[in-house]
């Protein structure tokens, strides 16, 4: 597959700065695979598209205030980190620009609070290993020296007030996320109740999303492309709910790429099975899904691997046809932006 095939025009004025007023509010784009249709409703009404037997499947990572704004010690100048993950040894993998070039045993103090990071060496992917001068998990640090961190094309990235609850799931459970689950964001209790009146069940899986998720496929041939590798689980509950799901005719609906990676890393020789490690797992055309019946997606960045995992499962022509209708009826795309169910 060529990667040419996941571009697509985009007016900039269609990407969300915003989250919708209500989460639930955004549009829903369905796309129905059999009948090559598309429809549009409102993401409240997902219950109503949806058949009693169902299984939703969510990714119930958390997002970590993984943003970090400070200056050079040596220098003064102005720097800003993306904590990655710790290393079993302490070291924080970071992500990091400034004015100039940082040398091994640099330090920067990060504000507020004065946390120091003595830079200690490079990894073979060009990011740096930093040593953090205070004790304590990364975890606890982060959430009194860090900042949510928004994807780049959300006001420049820089987060407001109110996004320290609406860049987060209202399932949010196991902290280790840089950027969040985003199909997840249109949930509410409100939606939760209906879809349990409906009967239709849930289940989660974890799957930390790393910044390697924003990453264009630069390839010519999608093919090429090295996937970045995230740490995820799949527990027995949800294994036992799919394999329950599928034996009682129901569709296993998976609420994000993120989910699909999951399940679809746990059926890799099979059924879906217990399973915790690192996925790279890339997904793409053409591609038999063992796991994943439907699936709830934003709309992705072109040239993206979610892009591509999406034209597997609805086919490139018809996720083609949805993206180009979506951009002429005005829906809001990326991560605060509308939703499609892909069925």
């Amino acid at each position: 597959m060529r990667t040419d095939f996941l571009d697509y025009d985009l007016p900039p004025h269609l990407i969300a700065q915003e989250p919708a007023p209500e989460r639930d509010g955004s549009r829903l784009l369905v796309v129905r695979r059999a009948a090559g249709t598309l429809e549009h409703r409102l993401f409240h009404e997902l219950p109503d598209l949806l058949a009693r037997g169902d299984l939703l499947v969510l990714n119930d990572t958390r997002v970590v205030p993984a943003r970090l704004l400070g200056r050079r010690a040596r220098t003064g100048g102005k720097w800003e980190g993306l904590f990655l993950r710790a290393t079993p040894d302490g070291l924080w993998e970071l992500m990091s620009q400034t004015r100039g070039r940082l040398t091994e045993g640099e330090t920067v103090v990060v504000a507020p609070g004065g946390l120091e990071l003595t830079l200690v060496s490079r990894t073979p992917e060009r990011r740096w290993l930093a040593r953090p001068n205070e004790t304590g998990s990364a975890f606890e640090l982060l959430r009194r020296h860090g900042h949510i961190p928004l994807p780049p094309y959300v006001r420049k990235g820089r987060a407001a007030e109110a996004d320290q609850e609406r860049y987060q799931t209202v399932y949010a459970r196991r902290a280790g996320a840089v950027a969040a689950p985003t199909a997840g964001l249109h949930f509410t209790p409100r939606v939760f109740g209906r879809l349990d009146e409906a009967g239709v069940g849930r289940s989660f899986v974890t799957l930390h999303v790393g910044a390697g998720t924003f990453a264009p496929i630069k390839a010519d041939d999608v093919t090429k492309h090295q996937m970045h590798r995230e740490w995820g689980e799949l527990p027995e509950e949800t294994a036992a709910a799919a394999a329950a799901c599928r034996a009682g005719g129901g569709r296993v609906v998976a609420v994000g790429t993120t989910s699909v990676r999951v399940l679809e890393t746990a059926a890799a020789t099979g059924p879906v099975r217990p399973w915790s490690g690192e996925t790279d797992l890339f997904i793409r055309p053409p591609y038999h899904f063992r796991a994943v019946d439907a699936l709830v997606t934003n709309f992705h960045l072109p040239r993206t691997s979610l892009l591509c995992l999406v034209s597997a499962f609805a086919g490139v022509e018809l996720t083609r046809r949805a993206y180009r209708t979506a951009v002429d009826e005005g829906y809001r795309f990326y991560s605060y932006g509308d939703a499609m169910l892909i069925v």
